[in-house]
Formats: C-alpha cells, structure tokens, sequence
C-alpha cells in the first residue's frame, strides 16, 4: 500500500465509518515525495491514534524509519464510560463488517482504519484493552507491548503502548522501528505449551464467542502450532484493583494484583502462551452494552499483570460479527509472541458466514 492508495480509500469510505478526525492528505503527499527511499519503512502509509498521536513516542520512531502518517483516528467521544466508543470527522465510529456495531475502543478509528485499507498499520495504545478489543472486533491484529517496554505518558503505569496491522506479520516492521529488541522472522520451536481458558474464571463469555474461540484454538491443537497443557488458568475477577490503580489508590488492588501475578508466573513457568477469547462479548451497538457488562473482562488483568498480549482474528458468529483469540506470553516475550501469532494466524484464515 503507498500513500495514493490509502488517502483515495479514506476519500471513498470514511464519510460512513468515520475513523478519523483529521485527514493530512497534502501533507502526506509531501513526506512520501521528501522520504528516503533507503529507509525501511519508506513511504508507508499508517495512522496515529488520537489527536495527540503524532507525538507518541512509536509514531516519532516510525516517522524516523520513513513511514508517512496520513491522519489522526477517533477516539471516545462525550458520554458515559459504556457507550459509543469512537467519535470521528463524520460522527461515530462504525464497525466495518457492521455499521450497526461499534468496533470496540478506545482505539476505535484505528482498527476500522486497517480493517478498511485505509491504513497499513495504526498506532494504538491499551490501558484496559484498547488496542485488543477493537482488533478483535474488526477482525485484524492487535499488540499490547510488555508494560512499561515502550515509553508511555500514563502514570498509572496500566497503559501500553501497540499497533495494529492487517496480520500479525504485517507488525513485524512496527517492533523492528520501536526498538523491541530479539529474533525477528524466526520460527518458533513448535508445538508450543498452551493453556487454554474459556474464561480466567470468572467471566460470563457469549456462548458462541466462546464456541467460535474455542474451534480456533482446537485448530491450532490440529495443525501443530500448540499443545495443549492439562492445566487450568484461574485468575481473581481484576476489575475493583484495575478501577482502585485507575483512581490512583494502588495499595487498594495490591492483593489481587499480587495474588493473580503469583498465579500467571507459575502458568508460564510450566506454559508457553496463555489463549482465551479476546473479549467475552460479541461487538454491541452504538448505545453500548450496559452499565453492567464489561467487555474488558478478559484484557484488563493483562494490563495489571504487564504482561504482553495479542488478539488474532478467531472467526465470526452466525450474525456476522468477529470474534478475537487472545495469547498471552511472558512478560518481555514481545517478539516471541509475534512469531507464535503469525505461525498461528496460518491457521486461522476465516470467511465471513
């Protein structure tokens, strides 16, 4: 994809999808004219998430290694915590496989800028699952970095920094630019120790969700990429120590914090990846789920516990809806947790019903 393409597919289709709020058409076309074509991201197109995004510290190394920015995508827009997430230059964010849906957030523009080819990769960040939710809900590929790996302007320290790409492939240029230091492009030993939940134990999963992760997970058992371990994967609901470090109150979700990082570190200790549904909800519409309902509950703990986390493409339910599959590795394992993404992701090609 050059930079032509991507502004001609912004021109055509996000007057409907709405994911950005700005549109940098002229200037793009002067940074693809003034790069230096010996460098390795020469020319590529993608999108920074927010308006703020340009000044991000991936973007800055992107830009640096010859990428283009082309626009900065929609983020949550006023209203309550729950409903739409995504506010673009044409009003909400639409899902691009349904415009009655919303594609997750808080990286909402950014995930229906690469599902829609309006972008080559988009920059994101994940404070609670802002960069997994909405890949999972557009059907691309979505990193959530090792906490604290890449610099992050929240304090909290639950934010970090992703992308998200077309496949997992595709966010091997993103880790080589940032910085993320290891074995790239290399294979790793397989099959790899999984463990499988449906739920960490203690959420309320869809049950077709959970059947359309379930069947993907049991292909990747078939094709050799996982074995699985006979070990479950039982974590404390992270949700009151998640909202406590949000506030500020860290002493508050210690225990859970404390007892769910002694659980995870014992997992990986006998476990390569850790794979569950990405979300336990299918994507709802534009009013939101409910006050209620946590389409976080199976990504947040991960921003508790730091560690690294990708949602693959699963499949989609019988209403036409994509379904995510999220692997977790060890903390710092970023590079070995793309690989194991893009051996699985072979395996996963899906059509929609």
């Amino acid at each position: 994809m050059d930079v032509a393409r991507a502004l001609e597919t912004i021109g055509r289709l996000d007057q409907g999808l709405s994911a950005f709020v700005e549109v940098w058409g002229e200037r793009a076309r002067e940074l693809e004219r003034a790069v230096d074509p010996a460098l390795p991201l020469a020319g590529l197109p993608f999108a920074v998430k927010g308006s703020s995004g340009l000044r991000s510290y991936a973007a800055r190394r992107l830009v640096a290694a010859g990428a283009v920015p082309v626009g900065s995508t929609s983020v949550p827009g006023p209203g309550t915590y729950w409903q739409t997430w995504g506010l673009g230059a044409h009003g909400p964010t639409r899902n691009p496989w349904r415009a009655d849906r919303t594609p997750g957030g808080s990286s909402a523009g950014s995930a229906v800028a690469v599902a829609a080819g309006m972008a080559a990769l988009a920059t994101g960040s994940d404070g609670a699952g802002s960069v997994r939710i909405p890949a999972a809900w557009c059907g691309v590929f979505g990193l959530k970095t090792t906490n604290g790996l890449l610099p992050s302007p929240d304090r909290t320290g639950l934010a970090s920094a992703g992308v998200l790409t077309p496949t997992a492939a595709d966010a091997r240029a993103y880790l080589r630019c940032v910085g993320v230091a290891g074995d790239a492009d290399v294979a790793p030993g397989l099959p790899v120790r999984a463990v499988w939940s449906p739920d960490l134990g203690f959420a309320d999963v869809d049950r077709e969700v959970l059947a359309v992760a379930r069947a993907a997970m049991e292909r990747l058992v078939t094709a050799g990429v996982v074995r699985r371990q006979a070990r479950e994967a039982v974590l404390l609901d992270p949700v009151d120590a998640w909202t406590a470090v949000r506030a500020g109150h860290a002493a508050q979700g210690a225990p859970v914090r404390e007892e769910n990082d002694r659980r995870l570190d014992a997992l990986f200790a006998g476990a390569d990846v850790l794979i569950t549904p990405t979300t336990p909800n299918r994507p709802h519409g534009h009013d939101g789920p409910g006050r209620d309902v946590y389409s976080t509950a199976l990504t947040c703990a991960f921003n508790l516990s730091g560690h690294p986390a990708a949602s693959l493409p699963a499949g989609f339910t019988s209403d036409g809806c994509p379904v995510g599959l999220q692997l977790v590795v060890a903390r710092g394992a970023d590079v070995s947790l793309l690989e194991i993404s893009v051996a699985a992701e072979r395996h996963l090609i899906t059509v929609r019903p």
